[in-house]
C-alpha cells in the first residue's frame, strides 16, 4: 500500500506492524545475550570439570589409603583384645589355684587364734576346740562372701 492510500483505519495495523518489528529486535537481542551467557556457563562447567576431577580422584586414593590403615588398626585392636582375654583367662586360672590355699590358711589361722584365745581364758580344751571351729566356719563364711562379691564385681566391671 502506497503511503498517499494511507487512512486512518491503516493506523493500528502500522502500529502492530511496527511493535512486531520492534519485539523481534527485542527478541533477537535478548537470545543474543542469553547465547553469550549459555557460552559463559558452559565455559565454567568445562573448566571445572577440568579442576574438580582430579581433585575427586585424589580424594578417591585418599580415601582407599586411609581404608587400609583402618583395616589395620582393626587387626591391632582385635590382637589386643585376644592378649587381653589370655591374660584374664591365665589370671583366672592362677587365682582358683591360688584362692583355696590361701583360703584354708586363713581358716586354720582364724581358727587357732580364737581357739588358743579360748583355751588361755577359761582353761578348757574342749571349749577352746570348740571356739576354734566355730571362728573357723565364720571365716570360711566371710570369705566365700567376698569372694562373690569380687566376682561379681569384676563381671560387672568395677
Amino acid at each position: 500500500m502506497p503511503v498517499a492510500d494511507f487512512t486512518w483505519s491503516n493506523l493500528p495495523d502500522v502500529a502492530l506492524a511496527v511493535f512486531l518489528v520492534l519485539v523481534g529486535i527485542g527478541l533477537a537481542w535478548a537470545f543474543l545475550q542469553l547465547g553469550g551467557t549459555f557460552q559463559r556457563l558452559s565455559s565454567l562447567v568445562r573448566g571445572t570439570e577440568r579442576e574438580v576431577l582430579p581433585v575427586i580422584n585424589k580424594v578417591g586414593g585418599t580415601v582407599d589409603r586411609v581404608n587400609a590403615q583402618l583395616d589395620k588398626v582393626d587387626q591391632v585392636t582385635d590382637s589386643a583384645v585376644d592378649a587381653v582375654d589370655s591374660v584374664d583367662t591365665a589370671i583366672r586360672a592362677v587365682s582358683m589355684a591360688v584362692t583355696r590355699p590361701v583360703q584354708l590358711v586363713s581358716v586354720l589361722a582364724a581358727g587357732v587364734t580364737h581357739g588358743v584365745a579360748s583355751f588361755r581364758a577359761n582353761r578348757d580344751l574342749r571349749s577352746a576346740v570348740d571356739s576354734g571351729k566355730q571362728a573357723a566356719a565364720r571365716r570360711e563364711a566371710q570369705l566365700a562372701d567376698e569372694l562373690r562379691r569380687g566376682e561379681e564385681g569384676s563381671r560387672d566391671g568395677r
